[in-house]
């Protein structure tokens, strides 16, 4: 059963307010997101030219400003008060960005108004996969996309040194990468969960990617390109809304 604390707020917001400087500086040069998990979650985007994108937890909003490049109307959300203000000033006055946090209910956003979710290394520090999920089901229209990466389960398990794989808990990791040590809570589960809370919200996994690393990667970072041709630190989903039939009537218009 999943270890959830009782504590409903989010898992990792101060840890993210403590970073929040030093990761909008770095985001777009640091070698494992920038030339690792960000090309591979891009591979799985469509065309996004004229699409409505929420982007779901935006940070400092590196992806809302890829999106926005290639076309793409983009309302961005996040739980950090730091990330959010990083975000408006990157992109402009013109582009929706709130503060939100992803474990309450998306209220805020109509049913049916956007073609594509994205979701990047945020599914880490949300407890209860299928709740968002089914918020995510009922702003996307039909055949929408969803795409999301996270820490990639295997790799996760061997990191924290915990004796069960299959439980679902809250565990801890330093990062030192950003320049200060700082701790920072997540959630690990297995990946039959993951896929489980894809499939029990109503979506069709279209593709699961574990990343290699990028030719840039390998130019630029060696040593970190040598850890990751054996172990992938991520893991990156596509998966589409399946229309829901109600009745016999609605299938034989189908």
């Amino acid at each position: 059963m999943p270890d959830f604390p009782g504590d409903d707020s989010p898992i990792a917001l101060n840890a993210y307010e403590e970073l929040a400087e030093r990761y909008a500086a770095q985001i777009d040069t640091k070698a494992e997101n920038a030339y690792y998990e960000r090309p591979a979650t891009l591979t799985l985007l469509p065309d996004v030219k004229g699409m409505r994108v929420l982007d779901a937890g935006c940070g400092p909003g590196s992806y809302s400003e890829w999106l926005i490049s290639h076309g793409a109307e983009v309302t961005a959300v996040d739980v950090s008060p730091t990330m959010v203000e990083y975000a408006r000033r990157r992109l402009g006055p013109n582009v929706a960005v709130w503060l939100k946090d992803l474990s309450k209910p998306l209220d805020f956003l109509d049913t049916a108004s956007f073609d594509l979710v994205l979701c990047a290394l945020v599914l880490d520090y949300i407890r209860d996969w299928g709740r968002l999920f089914q918020q995510f089901y009922r702003i996307l229209r039909n055949s929408g996309l969803l795409v999301f990466s996270v820490g990639h389960p295997f790799t996760d398990f061997l990191h924290s040194k915990r004796p069960d794989y299959y439980a679902t808990e809250t565990v801890e990791a330093t990062w030192t990468s950003f320049g200060i040590p700082v701790v920072v809570p997540y959630m690990r589960r297995p990946l039959q969960e993951m896929i489980d809370s894809i499939v029990n919200s109503g979506f069709a996994v279209e593709k699961v990617l574990e990343p290699e690393p990028s030719e840039e990667l390998k130019r630029k970072c060696p040593r970190i390109r040598k850890g990751l041709s054996k172990l992938p630190k991520f893991i990156c989903f596509r998966a589409s809304k399946i229309q829901k039939v109600t009745s016999i009537s609605e299938a034989a218009m189908e």
